[in-house]
């Protein structure tokens, strides 16, 4: 089979309209909404009305059954104009919706799916904790069984859209003993009582647009028809969501990175100095051609992570790899395109600075870059069979 790296009319229509829903209705906000750290409820639920949220849910759950590809030009127009947006999306879409979609019961799924495609329900991902951020495994967070019942007793923090979410997909170790084997997932409305959300007051360098929350769950019963998946599947469920999701922060980079691009053009040819545009300077060539390369790099790789995806293929490593790159990519093209706008790019007349704190956040969502250099290298190398065998006797 030839390689082909031509869009598929059907690929083209939902970036035009992406690219559309991007234009009218998330960039006219994105700039207050960061100067004043403003959620905007009224602007998601504008967003839902367009379809996008439900992307890569299947059409019988109100979604647009968008494969991965599709679903990472979206991505991509959303994190062009506004990363905060972008990245209430990757969690609503891809760490809650997409997982649900992959685990969830037949009740769970019609409960929430439609309601989560339309923005009629806000969904929040609750893994992270104080002492437990990389290193899953060592979560406090408990679940015991009783009955029919669990109880819950724990903490999280840094969940994005914890504040108005009105579900949370929410990991507890159910036997510490058996380690990631013991964690276990739960669907839960966000309204039970016990159940303590805070917002996180610090001010974020970046995505200030967003909502950050702490929680807080005290002797919080829930039925067992709220877990999801098995016993002890919570670490797996965990997993699969953030190959969902990094795919959508690789994408969202590419975007961040394409629009610090565009900036640096549209400046370069329209400032001046000592007599000429500033992009007629060796110098500022060599600062564009470096930036436009790399994001070519940045845009296949995340393509080549969403293709793998789409054909059922192993994608952890491809996915890890367009994180990584494109992230970093991106990082370097926002701090350059500050550098090249000068003192105009140091406060925020021109969007670049915004641009450069907002990708910090990408490096470090849903695993930092030295998180995936090891997942990378550990599937390059392989597991130590000798090891194993040893382990085994």
């Amino acid at each position: 089979m030839p390689i082909d790296f031509e869009l598929s009319k059907e690929h083209e229509e939902i970036r035009a309209r992406a690219r559309d829903v991007a234009a009218r209705i998330i960039a006219p906000q994105a700039k207050s909404s960061d100067e004043e750290r403003r959620f905007d409820p009224e602007l998601i639920r504008a967003v839902g009305a367009s379809g996008l949220l439900g992307g890569p849910i299947q059409k019988t759950y109100g979604g647009l059954g968008l494969d991965h590809v599709a679903q990472a030009l979206v991505y991509e127009e959303f994190g062009k104009v506004d990363s905060s947006v972008r990245g209430f999306m990757a969690v609503q879409t891809g760490l809650v919706a997409s997982c649900i979609q992959d685990w969830g019961s037949d009740e769970q799924k019609e409960k929430w799916l439609p309601k989560l495609c339309s923005a009629e329900a806000i969904g929040c991902y609750g893994l992270t904790e104080e002492d437990a951020g990389s290193d899953v495994a060592s979560m406090k967070s408990r679940a015991v069984r009783k009955g029919d019942a669990w109880v819950l007793n724990g903490s999280k923090m840094w969940i994005t859209n914890g504040t108005v979410a009105d579900c949370a997909l929410l990991f507890a170790q159910a036997d510490p003993e058996q380690k990631h084997r013991g964690i276990t997932c739960f669907l839960l409305p966000t309204d039970f009582p016990g159940f303590v959300r805070e917002k996180m007051e610090a001010p974020e360098l970046g995505h200030r647009g967003s909502v950050h929350a702490r929680f807080r769950f005290e002797n919080l019963e829930i039925s067992d028809s709220l877990r999801m998946g098995e016993v002890g599947q919570g670490f797996e469920i965990a997993m699969s969501a953030l190959d969902h999701g990094r795919v959508g922060v690789a994408a969202g980079a590419v975007g961040v990175h394409a629009a610090c691009m565009d900036a640096c053009i549209d400046y370069a040819r329209k400032r001046r100095q000592f007599g000429k545009r500033i992009g007629d300077f060796q110098l500022v060539q060599k600062t564009l051609t470096d930036m436009h390369c790399s994001l070519e790099a940045a845009r296949y790789l995340t393509w080549k992570a969403a293709w793998d995806k789409d054909r059922g293929r192993p994608a952890t490593r491809s996915v890890s790899v367009a994180k990584l790159f494109a992230t970093e990519a991106a990082a370097e093209a926002c701090h350059q395109a500050v550098l090249l706008h000068g003192g105009r790019g140091y406060n925020n007349e021109f969007p670049v600075e915004r641009y450069l704190r907002d990708i910090v956040g990408l490096e470090i969502y849903e695993g930092s870059s030295n998180i995936q250099r090891i997942i990378i290298a550990r599937d390059l190398v392989g597991k130590d069979k000798t090891r194993h065998d040893q382990d085994s006797r």
